[in-house]
């Protein structure tokens, strides 16, 4: 039996949001977000006004404020909002432009009246900002007119007060508080402003935003006089394997031949760089965060283009498949700002945009242009071929490596029946598993029979590891130890490469609290505990970082009295011990080495958690790390002979030289 349902649904069930509730009640809709992205947006659509009026010619600054209470204020020296009675629309202007959805300056754009190429088409944006505001206040200067409007939750309050201002200057200022009753984030992070007003000073040359933040009493100017050649040569930073190559163009085309022809005009500017790569999209000054049409058409012409000049050169291996655009944009930076009479935007947010005819135009142009420019530039075209081809090769390399050590390092969960001798623990707590990693087998025997078999488990590393820091990745995983212990700890690897994660690293899978490093006091044990600690900081850097690896102390000296042993960690601790045993008579001998010590000696001096000593690896600087293991391992051979002459001295035992 059904249940009835206790409400009517009828045709008196309908109703339709009025006024500011359109925004206030559903602010997802307009500005794709309730949160603090979608707030961001509403700043954005008063700033792209601002924007637009500089870009007519009118305003060479602006000036962008965050208060300390959350409120913005934006600022241009434009030619002040038309705000006074409209005769054609029969009512004020500022009732049009604060308060009505869809009306603005800017519908007749395509026809060659206001603002051609504009950031604001759909006579949204100041509406709705003004409808999602605790309050906002507008200053306009124009006419020898100062006009004044205030309102508050999307209701004007006092209408538009006009008072004589004779001068020459004009202008908007509009200052408003974001309200949290219809964001549920309001405060704006200062990094945003930054982001936004530098991309806008890339894309309008010559255009310069000062931004003040009252939080930090901070001053900031964004200004790029040349525009986005200035920025691509910043990005480059004079190390592309390539010059800098720009190209204009203005052209006209429709979506469909029942649509209107509409204006496009771009301008871009790329180079190639071995340690760089970006792709920027801008259309209508507005960043194209997901691109859409400009990006489908560089993906297209780039690939085209590139690969018809490999071919044509035979630079290809026999049998070689075709460079795919990832292997390009390795190694490219670009980008594109363009602009456009008709726009077909994915939504009100403006991060991509769908009009065919911008796609088609694009991709025409671009592989046009490339094949004159590597004609023209043979040298140039031959690095960029030599480059793409081994990036390409790079990744198909990475991408083997990847499907290997997927083999290698998945399977069957009970690692102890897959790993030569390692040696399990019995809790399956992981906040009490400590995992010694011992040098050699009889090191194993006498750490088994020493653990505590509950929580202790035991990995032998058979002979010296591999040098992680000299090896290609190839190399590292063919190498059983290095697999073996990737194995036993449970968490893959994380490699740093523009071809993606070979692995993915997983720190919530790492089946072990502490991972010790438990190596002889010797020259030997040194460098094993040195390889180890090169393979963990290479191939799992964030086991240092997260503070669970431990290098486990050995004792240097058994100092015997008959009744006690005594167990000596350095020279001056030895001399600690023997001053106290003055008078009585005792036996001091050298430790032996791990797999020498007895069960006993090995639980007391180093796997017992209250008397053993262990030394944190700790994460420090990540450049200094590099740089000594850099030192030790790699290929800094003068360093390293230099570091030897100056500071070996330290490390050499001179005990048994007589």
């Amino acid at each position: 039996m059904t249940k009835k349902a206790t409400k009517n649904y009828n045709n008196e069930s309908i109703s339709s949001l009025k006024g500011a509730d359109r925004v206030r009640l559903r602010p997802g809709v307009i500005f794709g977000s309730d949160g603090i992205d979608g707030c961001e947006h509403s700043v954005f659509e008063i700033l792209s006004n601002s924007i637009d009026e500089a870009r007519e010619g009118f305003g060479k600054v602006i000036e962008i404020t965050l208060f300390k209470d959350g409120s913005v204020q934006v600022k241009d020296y434009g030619r002040g909002m038309p705000v006074d009675f409209n005769k054609n629309e029969n009512r004020y202007n500022w009732e049009l432009i604060f308060c009505e959805l869809y009306a603005g300056g800017k519908y007749k754009n395509n026809s060659g009246e206001n603002y051609e190429f504009s950031l604001g088409l759909n006579g949204l944006g100041t509406c709705a900002t003004q409808y999602s505001s605790e309050y906002m206040d507008a200053v306009i200067l124009r006419d020898d007119t100062k006009y004044t409007l205030h309102f508050e939750k999307g209701e004007n309050i006092g209408g538009l007060n006009k008072e004589p201002f004779p001068s020459k200057k004009t202008g908007t200022t509009i200052k408003w508080k974001p309200d949290r009753n219809v964001f549920t984030d309001i405060n704006i992070p200062s990094e945003y402003f930054d982001d936004v007003l530098k991309k806008q000073a890339i894309v309008n040359a010559g255009l310069k935003f000062i931004f003040t933040n009252e939080n930090t009493g901070e001053t900031k100017e964004f200004l790029y006089e040349n525009g986005i050649k200035d920025y691509l040569s910043e990005l480059d930073g004079g190390k592309g394997i390539t010059g800098i190559v720009y190209y204009e163009t203005e052209t006209k085309g429709r979506d469909r031949e029942d649509k209107p022809e509409y204006k496009l005009k771009f301008e871009t500017a790329f180079c190639f760089n071995n340690e760089v790569n970006s792709l920027l999209y801008f259309h209508n000054s507005s960043f194209l965060e997901y691109g859409g049409s400009p990006d489908k058409a560089v993906k297209n012409a780039f690939v085209y283009a590139i690969d018809k000049y490999i071919k044509q050169n035979n630079l290809y291996k026999k049998g070689e498949k075709k460079i795919s655009f990832s292997d390009v944009q390795d190694s490219l930076i670009l980008i594109i700002n363009s602009f456009s009479t008709v726009t077909s935007y994915e939504n009100q947010t403006k991060k991509s945009v769908t009009n065919k005819f911008i796609q088609d135009a694009m991709t025409e142009y671009f592989r046009q242009w490339l094949e004159i420019y590597f004609i023209e530039n043979k040298i140039e075209a031959d690095k960029i071929a030599n480059q793409v081809l081994a990036n390409k090769r790079s990744r198909e390399t990475a991408e083997k490596t990847r499907v290997t050590m997927r083999k290698k390092l998945t399977g069957t969960i009970d690692i102890s029946n897959r790993v030569e001798k390692f040696v399990n623990c019995r809790t399956k707590d992981v906040s009490r598993r400590e995992l010694y990693i011992v040098e050699g087998d009889s090191a194993l025997g006498s750490c088994k029979l020493g653990r505590d078999a509950e929580f202790q488990a035991i990995m032998p590393v058979r002979g010296k590891i591999l040098n992680c820091l000299k090896s290609d990745y190839g190399k590292i995983f063919k190498n059983d130890i290095i697999t073996d212990l990737l194995k036993v700890l449970g968490c893959g690897v994380e490699i740093k490469s523009k071809h993606s994660d070979m692995y993915s690293f997983d720190l919530s899978q790492l089946k072990w609290s502490k991972i010790i490093i438990c190596t002889d006091a010797d020259v030997d044990g040194y460098q094993i505990r040195t390889l180890i600690l090169t393979m963990l900081y290479r191939l799992v850097p964030t086991l240092i970082k997260e503070k669970k690896v431990f290098i486990a102390e050995s004792p240097l000296f058994e100092i015997n009295t008959g009744k006690k042993t005594y167990f000596a960690y350095s020279e001056t601790e030895k001399t600690s011990i023997l001053s106290k045993l003055e008078g009585k008579k005792y036996n001091i001998q050298r430790s032996k080495g791990l797999g020498e010590n007895q069960p006993e000696m090995m639980w007391e001096t180093t796997m017992n958690p209250e008397s053993r000593r262990l030394i944190q690896v700790l994460p420090s600087d990540e450049e200094k790390t590099k740089q000594i293991f850099e030192l030790l391992l790699g290929e800094n051979l003068k360093g390293r002979k230099k570091h030897i002459e100056n500071d070996g001295y330290k490390y050499i035992d001179f005990s048994d030289i007589s």
